[in-house]
C-alpha cells in the first residue's frame, strides 16, 4: 500500500518572527498515521512568510486532505490555509 504526500501553505495572520508555536500546534493535531515530512517557508509579500507543511497520509483513509486542512485554518493566528501539492507515492510509512 502507498501513502499520499500533501504539502499544505499556512498563512499567518501577520508578520511573525518564528513559525516554532504554529508548528507545535500542528503537530497536535496531526491525524493518527500521518507524519509529517518537512517544514519550509516561502515569502509572499511585504515581510509576509507562509509555512509550507509537507505530510504524509496513508492512502486507505479517505478524507484525511481536506479535513487536516479545515482543521489548520482553526488555529489561532492563521489566516488561510491551502493544500498546494499533493502526489502518490508507492512507499508506504
Amino acid at each position: 500500500m502507498g501513502a499520499i504526500l500533501v504539502t499544505y501553505k499556512v498563512f499567518p495572520e501577520d508578520i511573525v518572527a518564528s513559525f516554532d508555536s504554529l508548528k507545535t500546534e500542528i503537530v497536535k493535531i496531526l491525524p493518527e498515521g500521518s507524519k509529517i515530512e518537512g517544514w519550509g517557508e516561502e515569502p509572499v509579500a511585504f515581510g509576509l512568510v507562509a509555512l509550507l507543511v509537507q505530510l504524509r497520509f496513508p492512502e486507505d483513509v479517505m478524507g484525511l486532505v481536506d479535513e487536516f486542512e479545515v482543521e489548520m485554518s482553526k488555529i489561532a493566528g492563521v489566516s488561510q490555509v491551502q493544500t498546494f501539492q499533493i502526489r502518490r507515492t508507492s512507499k508506504d510509512f
